[in-house]
């Protein structure tokens, strides 16, 4: 692949990713959940989603492999695992692009109201299953017509997607802020720490911040990989966090005596377009709510265009891992992967009409965030498989670091709730299907299956507490105690999965030092003036190697 996207064009798609749909209700459902301390659970997620993007800043900086998500999970743990984490995060892109353009066309259906079965409802008719095709085929050719392109007019939706919120926190604080409202209803932190905790999960705090992930599975077509990828994934992840916290100050501060009569756990407002564009018009800026309204729709158009390209990274990478057909392995003439570009069009095309759109969204998180938890485990399997490999990145305490990581996956997936859970186990048992089927028609094909016991009672663990916790479970196992047990079981899977990392002699099936000096950025010196690697790395003599050069 071309490597067309620089430091500001990688950092936006990841800005992109994070800004979506949600930014508009993000400090209603947040202050709901934790009040004033809400600005705690921003930092609190933030922090985490940054130890998250570390480790997979170190993979990728050393690895730029388009659909890294996808695709790392071979070269630490083998096929088993990347199936499994590629099948999963392939199956909640798909979903993130229908839903981007379905919440973009709720907020158009005031003015189209054809769009949907009844007026306010929420069911799409058969002209806005047209609309949302439609768009879908836009933000495929775009793509088409290669990363610099998709690059360019993503950078100009970001700008927009960054001013519009800016503009709000300037004037909402100008307009209004009282002090007082960072005390009322029961003090700063009215709900204790369990409200906080609640902001992090359920409130959006984490789901907000996982867009980061595009910049990862763009990074086989980044220029200067080892800096750029590191670096546009931890200025991400501070823009927004800045952004959002932002936000909240500014709704917390902008909320009348009337607003909070009821406690924070009742903080609504009737308003289709959000509480944003409520508090705007109770403040006199009428012109702010229209600002608002090309908000609503620029945000979930960006984020839908970036899904749609990111998706076809990982549909490339998983035929690259030979589970889907490799003619989805193919490149375009402008680079790009058109046939796997066409595949997730067809099927996200077909997810507007055989789901419902929560179950959509409840899939969409929870089928993603599993396939995060392979960032950790694959860092710190990588560091003893390839030690001697040159890191533009290297995390200091990366064990630490990668284990603090996990944990925080593990509860993110927890937080999800049962009924996300148990959805996202049919998502994963049709994936074991389709692998099946996959191994009667190539019966000779070796399975790394003992690098991939882990997931067995890691995913057997969270489905148990998750059944029995207060996450939408039985509420057999109390609030705090639940998530200890989650600490502690992931803590022990992730020594087991580094354990059970592939040995140097597998590791060989899928990277060589051919393959391997050929992801390396185009700064970095020819294979003839680098010192050879390890011949345990290359499975061969490096003499004969630099001689085949």
């Amino acid at each position: 692949m071309p490597r067309e996207i620089g430091f500001i064009g990688l950092t936006f798609i990841a800005v992109s990713g994070v800004f979506g749909s949600g930014w508009l209700f993000a400090p209603l459902l947040a202050a709901q959940h934790a009040g004033p301390a809400s600005l705690v659970a921003w930092a609190m997620g933030g922090l985490a989603m940054l130890l998250l993007a570390l480790t997979f800043a170190e993979i990728s900086a050393m690895l730029p492999v388009p659909g890294g998500i996808a695709r790392v999970p071979q070269f630490s743990h083998g096929n088993v695992t990347s199936m499994a984490m590629g099948w999963s995060a392939w199956v909640g892109y798909s979903t993130t692009a229908p839903i981007e353009v379905e919440v973009m066309l709720r907020y158009l259906a005031p003015r189209a109201e054809w769009l949907f079965t009844a007026a306010g409802g929420s069911t799409l008719a058969w002209p806005g299953v047209a609309v949302a095709g439609a768009l879908l085929a836009a933000f495929t050719v775009i793509n088409a017509l290669g990363v610099k392109v998709l690059a360019t007019v993503n950078s100009t939706l970001t700008w927009a997607k960054l001013g519009i919120p800016a503009v709000v926190i300037v004037l909402f604080i100008a307009s209004r802020f009282e002090p007082s409202n960072f005390t009322a209803g029961g003090g700063f932190a009215p709900l204790g720490l369990a409200g906080v905790l609640g902001a992090v999960s359920s409130g959006g705090v984490i789901f907000a911040f996982i867009g980061f992930r595009h910049a990862i599975d763009m990074a086989g077509e980044v220029k200067n990989p080892g800096v750029t990828i590191p670096a546009a994934l931890i200025l991400s992840i501070i823009i927004c966090f800045v952004i959002y916290s932002g936000l909240q100050l500014a709704f917390i501060g902008a909320l009348s005596a009337d607003d909070l009569g009821k406690g924070w756990a009742a903080l609504s407002f009737h308003n289709d377009l959000g509480p944003l564009s409520a508090i705007a018009s109770v403040l006199g800026l009428v012109w702010l709510v229209s600002l608002l309204n090309v908000g609503a729709v620029i945000a979930p158009f960006g984020g839908a265009l970036v899904a749609v390209g990111s998706n076809a990274r990982i549909a490339y990478a998983i035929a690259e891992n030979g589970f889907f057909p490799k003619r989805f392995a193919s490149l375009s003439k402008l680079g790009v992967p058109l046939a796997a570009l066409l595949l997730n069009l067809c099927f996200s095309s077909l997810i507007f009409v055989l789901l419902p759109f929560d179950g959509l969204v409840q899939l969409n998180s929870c089928a993603i965030v599993l396939s995060f938890i392979v960032g950790p485990v694959a860092a710190a399997a990588l560091r003893r498989l390839l030690p001697d490999v040159p890191r533009p990145l290297r995390i200091p305490l990366l064990d630490a670091v990668a284990l603090v990581a996990f944990v925080v996956a593990t509860l993110v997936i927890y937080w999800g709730g049962w009924s996300t859970i148990w959805r996202l186990g049919v998502c994963l048992g049709v994936g074991l299907t389709l692998f099946l089927l996959h191994l009667r028609r190539h019966p000779d094909e070796t399975l790394d299956v003992n690098e991939a016991l882990w997931l067995v009672p890691y995913l057997l663990g969270i489905a148990a507490v998750s059944a029995l916790g207060t996450f939408g479970g039985l509420g057999v196992i109390p609030f705090g105690i639940d998530m200890a047990v989650l600490s502690v079981l992931s803590a022990a899977t992730f020594v087991l999965a580094i354990r059970s990392r592939l040995s140097r002699d597998k590791l060989n099936r899928y990277l060589d030092v051919e393959q391997f000096m050929a992801l390396r950025p185009a700064s970095a010196p020819a294979p003839s003036d680098t010192p050879p690697l390890k011949p345990a790395i290359a499975g061969q003599p490096a003499a004969s190697l630099n001689s085949s050069r």
